[in-house]
């Protein structure tokens, strides 16, 4: 499929710049509800652990169901901001892909519908959205395809964090609905707050790939012969 040019670029392309701030807003609470894990899992923590110390004699049963609820409170918001981010996330990876689409569309190992579907293939979700975003990334480079595509360290490190952060989180969670004895459960603790601090670091990861991916299709755009595109897609409009 020929990349369109002049007149048909305008009409193809859609701005995928306000839709790269929501997600930045939304990773930026996922990183908030992180901390807050943390703090509340610091808070759990402590209060089993002075527990033990008496073996449980002097235990303030009110006290620890606080410090459960605000630990499991923060769970809750966790999930909650995860999936509000996940839902914006995969519409604005999917314009920034239709996008690219229209700046090189040799430039793909991947169909279009993979910029969606390939997130929730089991086991193939580990590779596919990457390769989907290296297409997009070597499409979007300013130089176009005459030239080398931006380097791609950001992209693999956004890539292998986020990979790290989902496995650690999921064995983090096969341990805690295991632990059983004292010690296990303290384990538990700390491999959480590890779990969430790999993810503010995922998150933070994510925000500086989604805005340098925006703002390369901006400068792409501008790049162009008769240089159509760079208002619209600098300024945020959609068209």
């Amino acid at each position: 499929m020929p990349t369109p040019t002049g007149p048909q670029i305008v009409r193809s392309l859609r701005s995928p710049v306000g839709l790269g701030k929501a997600v930045c807003v939304l990773l930026g609470s996922v990183a908030v509800a992180d901390l807050l894990s943390i703090g509340a899992g610091v808070n759990a923590r402590q209060g089993f652990s002075d527990g033990m110390a008496d073996g449980f004699l002097t235990y303030d049963e009110a006290a620890w169901d606080r410090a459960d609820m605000l630990y499991q409170g923060s769970g809750s918001l966790q999930v909650l901001t995860f999936l509000a981010t996940a839902v914006v996330f995969l519409v604005w990876f999917r314009r920034v892909r239709r996008n690219a689409e229209v700046f090189d569309a040799y430039a793909h190992p991947m169909r279009p519908g993979w910029a969606i579907g390939g997130w929730f293939v089991p086991l193939g979700n580990l590779w596919l959205p990457h390769r989907v975003a290296s297409g997009i990334w070597t499409a979007s480079s300013p130089g176009g395809s005459n030239r080398l595509p931006a380097p791609r360290g950001l992209l693999h490190a956004w890539w292998v964090t986020l990979l790290c952060s989902e496995l650690f989180s999921r064995y983090t969670g096969r341990l805690s609905s295991d632990a059983e004895e004292p010690d296990e459960v303290l384990h538990a603790f700390d491999l959480g707050m590890a779990a969430d601090a790999l993810d503010i670091a995922a998150a933070v990861l994510a925000i500086l790939f989604v805005r340098r991916l925006t703002a390369m299709q901006g400068e792409r755009a501008a790049r162009g012969p008769a240089d159509p595109l760079a208002a619209p897609l600098s300024a945020g409009r959609a068209h």
